[in-house]
């Protein structure tokens, strides 16, 4: 999709009238202009499944995907598949093209210990450059409050995804605006099922061998790629990588 497919400064003013929006009128406006060209991308934050739930309730049928790397927890495969059936819909899962196993015979053993960035495009960049090329919307869960690096998250942003194929996307973060008390609340609120693991202390879950729990008073993304210089797998910067 090139880039003259959006218009940059309707974007930024759609985006500022969005501020005082609630959710599902932005989620409907997505529904109403792309229908099934947008879609829900997670990994099953707090945000996400409140991204997901607000679109279910409200008739709006977005397609879902996630990114199985093939080193996720247990605990999150296990509550993909009760939001599957809380929700009565089926996340498409988007994996990498070599197995883990693969993946050490042609980059050697535990690459994401060695070259984290490189694994990181090899299993999550990758697969859903792929995905978004089939889309106009790429709705995500991000939140400004998350980390440093999201503090200017706009709730929509024209993302050039593919510089070689000059593609880009209208990419939604919907919930950029609130807070993790907000998340929270809604959760509880409608008793939506949470990955077991974030009353251990891990704020924002990621593969097993790059998440491990925080204090209360770190970032919410302070947990990932311990000992690197690295915030972001990737995907919101399509982080370049050699491979």
């Amino acid at each position: 999709m090139s880039l003259q497919k959006f218009d940059p400064e309707e974007i930024r003013r759609k985006s500022a009238e969005f501020e005082a929006a609630t959710l599902e009128e932005i989620l409907r406006w997505a529904w109403e202009t792309h229908g099934t060209r947008a879609a829900i991308g997670t990994s099953f934050q707090g945000a996400g499944l409140v991204v997901m739930h607000t679109a279910s309730k409200a008739g709006l049928g977005f397609p879902a995907f996630t990114l199985d790397t093939g080193l996720l927890f247990p605990e999150t495969l296990e509550l993909k598949a009760t939001i599957e059936k809380l929700l009565g819909l089926t996340i498409e899962s988007l994996k990498p093209d070599q197995s883990v196993d693969e993946q050490a015979a042609e980059h050697g053993p535990e690459l994401w210990k060695r070259k984290p960035d490189l694994c990181c495009t090899l299993r999550k960049v990758l697969p859903l450059q792929k995905r978004l090329g089939g889309l106009d919307v790429w709705i995500t869960g991000l939140r400004r409050q998350q980390s440093e690096g999201r503090e200017r998250t706009q709730i929509a942003e024209l993302y050039h995804f593919d510089v070689l194929r000059d593609r880009c996307i209208l990419k939604l973060n919907p919930m950029a605006n609130w807070s993790r008390d907000q998340v929270q609340d809604y959760l509880r609120e409608h008793n939506i099922p949470t990955n077991p693991l974030a009353s251990r202390g891990y704020r924002s879950i990621g593969c097993v061998p790059c998440t491990r729990a925080v204090g209360e008073g770190d970032d919410e993304r302070a947990g990932r790629w311990t000992g690197f210089d690295k915030g972001e797998c990737g995907i919101h910067t399509f982080l370049g990588a050699s491979i």
